[in-house]
């Protein structure tokens, strides 16, 4: 936090595009901004821990929606690829539990999984699987679920971002009082929150991925998506990386927030533990995506070996993307 702060005084060093060193002064020049002239007290509150938790708690915030949007999307190809079914997604069958996250994940894959032959090739099929597999049918119940935390962490930031959290305060009447504002539980408890949510998004990912690769539940996918099974191993490496990756985010999800250890001789005697439970969401939500890419270029590889049929729209543009980054 003294780092940044330095740079926005026009001091400092940061980091250009290229990765090379850049005066902070010159940096700010190239962005507009003029330094900030510190006034008594301030340096204080550029220092205090909180603002760095509520900054990587914002970061957090961005990508995990991105990360949440594209877990419905790899859901739906792996579904389409499977020979699921859509009918889940109906949105009847989520206004009768109104989780306003899981009805917008719901929407999403209803959506994306409009127009495909693929699925219309089984539509009808009175043979077919009665039910899909959790990972495939509830797949709003949780990458939906996940929603929520993430308003509740939006909100939380919002409302720190509008707030003084230094120590001692000086009032708009003039008095100068000492304050606890500075505890940075609100934020712990929210980034321990969205790390929970963000490892079960990818938990159920890998289990789709799993699921892609069996031949004895993929409903006639050849094995580990290989055309030459027993000779090459397919995608199964793949899922090795996604599985590791979940394991690691299941360690990552136990909170930090509920740990402390007092210190200055025991005036701070409770903390928050808030930048621990930050840092590690971003670790989490950097390991969310390698799952999400995992069963992205799974899901790809099913749908394209299920031609002649046509998949989806939104499946024929990720067999696209996928094929122009790994051919």
């Amino acid at each position: 936090l003294a780092h940044c702060a330095l740079v926005l005084t026009g001091e400092g060093w940061v980091l250009g595009r290229d990765g090379s060193r850049r005066d902070g002064g010159e940096a700010l020049r190239a962005a507009g901004l003029a330094p900030v002239v510190l006034a008594a007290k301030e340096g204080l509150a550029l220092i205090n821990g909180t603002d760095g938790m509520l900054g990587m708690l914002l970061l957090a915030v961005h990508d995990a929606a991105h990360l949440f949007t594209m877990a419905d999307v790899t859901a739906a190809l792996s579904i389409e690829a499977m020979l699921g079914t859509d009918r889940p997604f109906a949105p009847e069958l989520h206004a009768i539990r109104p989780h306003p996250g899981q009805a917008a994940s719901a929407a999403n894959l209803a959506r994306l999984l409009r127009d495909s032959a693929i699925m219309d090739s089984h539509r009808d099929d009175l043979e077919h699987a009665v039910q899909d597999g959790y990972c495939m049918r509830c797949a709003p119940q949780v990458a939906g679920a996940a929603r929520d935390p993430l308003a509740y962490a939006a909100a939380v930031a919002g409302r720190e971002l509008a707030s003084v959290v230094d120590n001692p305060v000086v009032l708009p009447d003039g008095r100068v009082e000492s304050t606890g504002n500075f505890h940075g539980a609100p934020l712990g408890f929210a980034a321990d929150f969205l790390a929970i949510a963000a490892a079960e998004v990818g938990a159920i990912s890998e289990r789709r991925v799993d699921r892609l690769l069996d031949v004895t539940r993929s409903r006639c996918l050849p094995p580990f998506l290989t055309p030459d099974p027993g000779v090459s191993p397919g995608l199964m490496r793949a899922q090795y990386t996604a599985a590791a990756i979940v394991a690691d985010n299941r360690r990552l999800a136990a909170p930090a927030s509920v740990d402390s250890l007092p210190t200055s001789g025991m005036q701070e005697d409770h903390v928050s533990m808030g930048w621990s439970a930050a840092v590690k969401l971003r670790t989490v939500l950097a390991n969310l995506a390698g799952v999400l890419a995992v069963e992205l270029l799974a899901a790809a590889r099913g749908l394209q070996l299920r031609g002649p049929l046509s998949p989806s729209p939104a499946g024929r543009a990720a067999i696209d993307a996928v094929t122009r980054l790994v051919g």
